[in-house]
């Protein structure tokens, strides 16, 4: 009898102290620090050249920023440098509308036939210094690169350091009517030619996720160009059909403004240019605000989607073979 009641007493007491083990261990790994949730991906947006039309950039870059869907990386070609320097020194896209809304050729641009060109850029140096709050790329808020076309080689040529206005004006040099730029011994024209939107530079930068602002603009004049403005237009318009097969490789969202019918010259449009953008961007903001969900979609895994223009292109949007 007695020894049984030992055996008995024996075995509760094991289980008891298998049962302290068991909850010793438990605590240890509760002790243990959960590891932290990864950061959200650092975002990048790409704004191509349009001339007048890059003004529906403003309305991209507000609807961005009234959804709290932070910027991290900024790449500017063309007219797409002029916003993406303005904003990234710190000129809120509201600010930028107010701008739009008075701003006219004559404001940077002055007609004066030369032999490399049918415009000086000098206003166009007054005009940035007046909208762009920052001297250099390094003192602005948010990493930029602009770019500019080689006019020699046809490489591209990414400023990320150093006078922003220079860089700008180099971007914007549209041949035919801004004179090239010459910089540090190369001359320079327009970024379209390299990089139509300047997705790679933003991987370069070190985006996870790239938002590409493409602003194609269909023909639309059935009486043909007024002017060899006009023809020069267009034939950008087709070289930037052709290559849109190389930047969008490094685009995880295309956004396409539906700008046809609006002149290069139109900056007296600008509130339904800026609206064109506005309303381009939100079709696509729950998938931008699924970006910010790091945990549920993995980095790299991002689907392509274009917002759709209410016009079909014209042109078949194939890689060209051409590189920067």
């Amino acid at each position: 009898m007695w020894t049984v009641r030992v055996a008995h007493i024996s075995k509760i007491v094991r289980s008891v102290k298998a049962f302290t083990r068991e909850l010793n261990r438990q605590e240890t790994i509760l002790d243990i620090p959960l590891p932290a949730p990864p950061p959200p991906p650092k975002i990048g947006i790409a704004l191509g050249g349009g001339f007048a039309r890059g003004l529906a950039h403003i309305g991209v870059l507000r609807v961005l920023q009234e959804e709290g869907i932070p910027i991290d990386f900024v790449a500017g070609t063309s007219v797409g440098s002029i916003v993406g320097a303005s904003f990234c020194s710190g000129i809120s896209a509201r600010e930028m509308q107010e701008i739009a809304a008075i701003v006219r050729f004559k404001d940077f641009a002055r007609w004066s036939l030369n032999k490399l060109g049918f415009c000086t850029s000098d206003r166009m140096d007054r005009f940035l210094c007046k909208i762009v709050k920052c001297k250099t790329f390094e003192e602005l808020n948010i990493p930029l690169a602009v770019v500019a076309t080689d006019l020699t080689t046809g490489e591209g040529v990414v400023f990320r350091s150093g006078p922003i206005v220079e860089a700008v004006r180099a971007s914007c040099a549209y041949p035919g009517m801004f004179q090239p730029v010459r910089v540090n011994g190369r001359l320079l024209v327009d970024g379209m030619l390299a990089h139509a939107v300047p997705t790679t530079p933003l991987r370069d930068m070190g985006a996870d996720r790239v938002l590409a602002v493409y602003l194609s603009a269909h023909w639309v004049n059935l009486k043909g160009p007024r002017h060899v403005f006009d023809v020069i237009g267009q034939c950008f318009s087709i070289a930037q059909a052709k290559m849109s097969g190389i930047w969008k490789r490094d685009a995880d969202l295309v956004i396409e403004p539906n700008v046809d019918g609006f002149a290069y010259d139109g900056f007296d449009r600008a509130t339904d240019l800026i609206r064109a953008g506005e309303n381009s961007i939100r079709e696509v903001v729950p998938t931008i605000h699924q970006w910010m969900k790091v945990a549920e979609i993995p980095l790299g895994s991002a689907t392509r989607v274009v917002s759709e223009k209410s016009v079909k292109p014209a042109i078949s949007a194939e890689p060209s073979g051409l590189s920067a």
